[in-house]
């Protein structure tokens, strides 16, 4: 029995431009009306997405606005796993075609929203609107433009005088400004997956390490299981916080103040413990506790009072930091020193025997 013929396909096959390739894939293109997605071919072969990835990213693509693209969304309505979604889901981030930005609603709920974009490196340049052909752009600029009036023909009596710079010429007065490039339409708010993150802030640590300090640490996070259960630590979480316990200890914080700082209002279900005490013991850090010198500083200075003192001549008090003479006897003193002074000079008993 003969093979049966497809005739629509046979049919279908006379109607492609062209000679027929002896070897590879035969595209028989047939118009969409309803119901079809554009896909650029910057998805569909690029060359570092999974074939997986690149069918989970055409889903997406074609699902409305709202419906939800969780991972258990995708895995309720596609043969692939959750593990291979999520796989996928990952690629698609890094590429830039899928992006998760938390958003704060008005009433201080905290959400994520799942944004798909179907063009990525669009986003990176600004949008200008497609230019028309060239002969387009010409002949709409000779239909728009009115023709050039003739310019009248100039009269003796308004002939420029030699002193007055010439008019401008009517070209130069009919070419319109050039009017700056407009705007970009869209400019990216969350920066690329490919962005540069900051290095993250490393454990604080004493500024004098004593033995004492590594005992008393280990110490306190061997014992916060019994305090609170859900931080149930390994030996080598205890290793890598010990440090950071440390430095809240030789900042004289109590062991107590330091439990409940570390421990208060967990989130529920807590998965990582070692996560949230060493992310808290960066960000609660205690400032240090001041000094002699600051202490003193902050005390109210002493005001210097000048002793009494009693005169040697009148015996009257007065104020001064050594004894000696008040002011009045000082001035009386001061008066009677010249008087008591002898005048320089020859003695009569010399000049008149001379």
């Amino acid at each position: 029995m003969d093979t049966q013929q497809n005739t629509a396909l046979t049919r279908a096959l006379a109607e492609v431009p062209g000679p027929l390739p002896t070897s590879g894939v035969i595209h028989i293109v047939i118009p969409h009306t309803d119901r079809f997605t554009v896909v650029g071919n910057h998805l569909a072969q690029h060359p570092d997405l999974s074939c997986t990835a690149v069918g989970i990213a055409v889903r997406i693509q074609s699902l409305p606005q709202g419906v939800e693209v969780s991972i258990k969304a995708l895995a309720a309505h596609c043969r692939e796993g959750e593990k291979r979604i999520a796989t996928a889901l990952r690629e698609l981030e890094a590429l830039g075609y899928l992006q998760r930005i938390r958003q704060r609603l008005p009433s201080g709920r905290v959400i994520t929203r799942t944004v798909f974009c179907n063009q990525p490196t669009a986003l990176l340049r600004p949008h200008h609107p497609a230019s028309a052909p060239p002969h387009t752009q010409a002949q709409a600029r000779t239909q728009a433009a009115p023709a050039p009036a003739p310019a009248p023909a100039a009269r003796p009596e308004q002939a420029v005088p030699p002193n007055q710079p010439e008019p401008p010429a009517p070209e130069a007065l009919a070419a319109p400004p050039v009017p700056p490039p407009p705007p970009p339409l869209f400019v990216p708010l969350v920066p690329p997956p490919t962005a540069p993150k900051p290095p993250p802030r490393s454990l604080p640590r004493p500024s004098e390490p004593t033995p004492e300090l590594d005992r008393a640490a280990t110490a306190f996070l061997s014992d916060l299981h019994r305090h609170a259960p859900q931080f149930t630590l390994s030996e080598d979480d205890v290793r890598r916080l010990v440090p950071g316990v440390a430095a809240w200890l030789e900042r004289a914080a109590r062991p107590d103040a330091i439990r409940h700082a570390l421990t208060d209002d967990p989130p529920h279900p807590l998965k990582h413990p070692a996560k949230l005490l060493r992310y808290r013991l960066i960000e609660l850090l205690p400032p240090p506790p001041p000094g002699i010198h600051d202490l003193a500083a902050l005390a109210r200075p002493r005001i210097t009072v000048t002793p009494f003192q009693t005169c040697d001549d009148c015996d009257r008090a007065f104020r001064s930091p050594t004894p000696g003479h008040c002011r009045d006897c000082r001035d009386s003193r001061q008066a009677r020193s010249p008087a008591a002074q002898v005048p320089l000079g020859p003695s009569p008993a010399l000049s008149s025997s001379s």
